[in-house]
């Protein structure tokens, strides 16, 4: 596998220290295609870390400090959020589980340092759910999406509500009830993720995902997933986790088998062939053997190489080739068809170019 020159953020992110050496114009690229990919202030933490901040340019060195202040306000925003969101559920007697960022943050994980966020996400037994969305919705969160097909599209279909927005800070939260659609081919079983969650110290009613847990939601988050903007920040995100977790020996033997548990094998192969191979993620060689046979056909590999290699760069005009839009385009169509069954994604399919044509008809 070849890693196009044209992804400075994934240069940056192996090999910090060379940024030294670069030019203004080099500089300027990567401040573009970081922000694109909501990066730029994880980049800026990885140069405080390694202590390169005065070696940075002062044009460059602006926009990474705005991007640090940035990420420190969502931080603390995203603290106090996930307070009102116990609050709330308080009388329903329901733990909130977090996922993704907002579980790195309260577990003090490296992966939430500069990391931005866009909303919280929780995880619920799904015999809750109703009880949960009331809950929520008395201390002012309501639902979006109100087309009754797209009501029915989550309700029925999906691993989460419609989105929540609540009424006056307008922050935006997202109830799941399993980390995957309910619909998918892929089955892993929400009780054993929410059985082996973890409390977080000091904060009553709040919990995360058990360590691998934590890796291959993120993983099925980001393999199975139609929108890859944000894919090279998912990828790092993986980077850090396995980063993290794997300084214990006995992590990489428990991944693989708590993948094959809840079937979960090739989102985890993706993440370590990807994480490996644009981030230079140190795996166990054991792991990487390991995670090989939840692989596709080895006559598919090349293929998904292609797809996944243009689409986990950052979402920017100079960092796409000419084939990288059709690689996102086949991996929309990849993860929808992953998601639903052939006659229900066809319906599905079919409403939303019917939308998309009453769009353009309205944008006339």
């Amino acid at each position: 596998m070849t890693i196009a020159r044209t992804d400075a953020v994934s240069r940056a992110l192996r090999d910090p220290r060379a940024l030294a050496a670069w030019s203004l114009a080099q500089w300027e690229n990567l401040v573009r295609q970081a922000r694109s990919a909501n990066l730029l202030s994880r980049l800026a933490v990885l140069l405080d870390d390694e202590g390169l901040q005065h070696r940075v340019p002062e044009a460059p060195r602006a926009h990474l400090d705005a991007a640090r202040i940035v990420a420190h306000a969502q931080e603390e925003a995203v603290r106090r959020e996930v307070a009102y969101i116990r609050k709330a559920l308080t009388r329903t007697g329901v733990d909130v589980v977090l996922l993704k960022g907002a579980a790195y943050l309260f577990a003090e994980l490296p992966a939430a340092r500069g990391r931005l966020f866009s909303d919280v996400d929780i995880l619920v037994p799904g015999s809750a759910l109703a009880e949960v969305e009331a809950a929520l919705m008395l201390h002012g969160w309501a639902t979006t999406h109100h087309d009754p097909y797209d009501q029915r599209y989550y309700r029925e279909w999906m691993h989460e509500l419609p989105p929540m927005m609540h009424v006056t800070r307008q922050t935006v939260l997202d109830v799941h009830h399993a980390i995957v659609p309910t619909t998918a081919r892929l089955k892993p079983q929400s009780g054993k993720l929410l059985a082996a969650s973890r409390p977080v110290p000091g904060e009553p009613g709040v919990r995360t995902l058990a360590p691998a847990d934590m890796v291959l939601h993120s993983a099925a988050h980001l393999f199975l997933n139609e929108e890859l903007s944000s894919g090279l920040r998912d990828l790092a995100d993986l980077d850090s986790l396995l980063r993290h977790f794997g300084q214990d020996p006995g992590f990489w033997t428990e991944l693989v088998a708590r993948a094959r548990e809840l079937d979960l094998a090739r989102p985890l192969y993706y993440a370590v062939r990807y994480a490996t191979c644009i981030l230079e993620t140190p795996v166990a060689v054991q792991m990487v053997e390991e995670s090989d046979g939840g692989g596709p056909p080895a006559l598919l590999r090349p293929l998904m190489d292609g797809l996944f290699l243009r689409a986990l760069r950052p979402d920017h005009v100079c960092a796409a080739d000419r084939f990288t839009a059709l690689a996102r385009s086949a991996l929309y169509v990849r993860a929808h068809w992953l998601r639903m069954p052939p006659m229900l994604l066809a319906r599905h399919l079919a409403v939303k170019a019917f939308r998309r044509q009453e769009d353009r008809r309205g944008d006339r």
